[in-house]
């Protein structure tokens, strides 16, 4: 607007547009109507605007082993690379940039973070690097985790890139469900894994943030393959519908038994856990049917299992369940796990059990990154104590109550 445009006491306000708003803004207006198999060019094209070369998009396998490459024109396609112990996997799960510092420059490994959870890891090299670069970069790494959020479900070529083996139908069907499996804010967060990766079946989870309630549940369907599939995606369907509409949470149970049954007859079930967490209270509470007790974790251990009433699995007919309350303190973690976790044999025949549960939840070593990274150790760590594999669904959820200050929240509603 000209100067004699301007109303006369009205605060003239600068909207010029600087270098890094040019970048961002061409490739926010450029990704609108690209087809998919475009974007990474587009990608690879704007960072060599910046001075960047070698640009390499990776995401999480869905073993969540390795951070693989995502082939398209322009990217640079290397090998898979093990999560553990590389630059790119240090910045996977911390969440946070690195560094490395090469003779021909600096590579640099940005997370691509979609909320709290990750997609994968940008990686590029530049000649030298500064503040306002590592800037720009922070936020050129969340455009395009953006994007490839959005254009994801438009083509399977993130799928099939993610993928390092055959997968069956049924897991096909559980992965479609599943929310994001990690999600960290300061008042809670929440990380769950699911084994086998390409052979889940019967097991899922699910949670929502609705206002202050964290509403969450974690079942398992009885049987295995299709049918266990199938019986899972009502289950979590009912869940999902009765809690949209409000319902309580000793009513969502009679809201599944009553679905569970009426598809499926009188002969299968599905054990669940459903659980409400209050996130500026830490109020915790629960409903079981059916299901193995959830684990409270106190400053790094095991300090008891939440017994507490029960009633049948869904789909038995069970009546209306009493709720169990626990008032959590800060920095509490309350562990869901499925039997296949605890039932699952050894060399020798003897089942898991749950003190070597508890063993390895004590035994976990607490790096930096948080949820994220420590649920990811803690499935690593139950798989290669039951021997590297598992034959039946294997199932964690962890939430844990941080009850700190949403200062970003408070300030937008002032």
């Amino acid at each position: 607007m000209e100067e004699r445009e301007r109303r006369p006491g009205k605060k003239v306000v600068d909207r010029s547009e600087g270098f890094g708003e040019r970048l961002l803004g061409r490739l926010l207006d450029r990704a609108h109507k690209m087809p998919p198999q475009l974007i990474a060019p587009m990608i690879a094209e704007e960072v060599a605007g910046i001075g960047g070369r070698e640009v390499s998009i990776l995401l999480q396998d869905y073993a969540r082993e390795l951070l693989v490459p995502l082939p398209g024109l322009g990217l640079l396609i290397g090998e898979p690379e093990e999560i553990a112990d590389f630059p790119a996997g240090t910045a996977f799960l911390r969440a946070t940039p690195v560094e490395v510092w090469q003779a021909d420059g600096v590579r640099m490994y940005l997370p691509l973070l979609d909320g709290s959870d990750e997609v994968g890891v940008l990686a590029l090299t530049l000649d030298a690097v500064d503040d306002d670069d590592r800037r720009l970069l922070r936020r050129l790494a969340s455009l395009v985790a953006d994007i490839l959020v959005t254009k994801h479900a438009y083509t399977d070529r993130l799928f099939q890139a993610r993928r390092r083996e055959p997968m069956s139908v049924a897991a096909e069907m559980q992965w479609s469900l599943l929310p994001p499996l990690t999600m960290s804010l300061p008042q809670v967060a929440v990380g769950g894994a699911v084994e086998p990766a390409y052979d889940i079946a019967g097991d899922s989870f699910d949670y929502t943030l609705n206002d202050n309630i964290l509403h969450a549940a974690v079942i398992d369907a009885m049987g295995h393959g299709l049918d266990a599939a199938t019986m899972a995606t009502v289950a979590i369907g009912a869940y999902r519908h009765a809690r949209r509409a409000g319902i309580g949470l000793a009513e969502k149970y009679l809201y599944m038994d009553h679905a569970i049954a009426e598809q499926f007859g009188p002969d299968h079930f599905v054990t669940a856990q459903m659980m409400n967490l209050d996130i500026t209270t830490g109020l915790f509470q629960w409903v079981n049917a059916g299901h193995p007790v959830p684990l409270l974790i106190r400053e790094k251990q095991v300090i008891r299992q939440l017994e507490g009433p029960t009633t049948l699995p869904v789909g038995l007919g069970g009546t209306c369940p009493s709720i169990s309350h626990l008032q959590l303190q800060r920095g509490d973690r309350v562990l869901c796990y499925t039997d296949g976790v605890i039932e699952e044999r050894d060399a020798h025949g003897q089942p898991f059990g749950e003190q070597r549960l508890i063993r390895c939840v004590n035994q976990l070593e607490h790096r930096e990154g948080g949820m994220r990274a420590e649920a990811l150790q803690l499935s690593q760590a139950l798989k290669q104590e039951r021997g590297g594999s598992t034959s039946d669904d294997a199932t964690l959820f962890l939430i844990e109550w941080r009850g700190e200050a949403a200062d970003h929240l408070t300030a937008l509603q002032k």
